[in-house]
């Protein structure tokens, strides 16, 4: 995994620390967002192999920043993470654009399961 680059997108400053803490000593270079806003700014200057993003935030929510990003990037490997209960609240699969998604609260394995999968994709 060395080398391989994550974008980490989510409004609360403990996920992104926990994910960097988590995925830094495996080897991944992890870059951080805390909005929609400030990932697009990095997702143009910067190449990533996954970009892990909140569905929910203030502003651009991580569903339409997911959009985005594929409208620039048809092929980027996502995986999105939620706080709320998916199985009483589906997200409609249209709106997730073949992403994946991690629920919260999430363990460090968790986390490094889900990364792995997804960049096997």
């Amino acid at each position: 995994m060395s080398g391989t680059r994550i974008l980490v997108v989510d409004d609360e400053d403990i996920v992104r620390i926990s994910c960097k803490r988590t995925l830094e000593p495996e080897g991944y270079k992890v870059d951080l967002a805390s909005s929609g806003t400030e990932a697009l700014e990095l997702f143009g200057r910067e190449s990533y192999d996954l970009l892990l993003i909140d569905i929910k935030m203030p502003g651009i929510d991580g569903l339409q920043l997911l959009k985005e990003i594929k409208r620039l990037s048809p092929n980027q490997n996502v995986l999105m993470m939620t706080g709320y209960d998916t199985s009483e609240n589906p997200i409609p699969p249209e709106a997730m654009c073949g992403a994946d998604c991690l629920e919260k609260p999430f363990t460090p394995d968790d986390l490094a399961d889900k990364i792995n999968s997804a960049l096997d994709k």
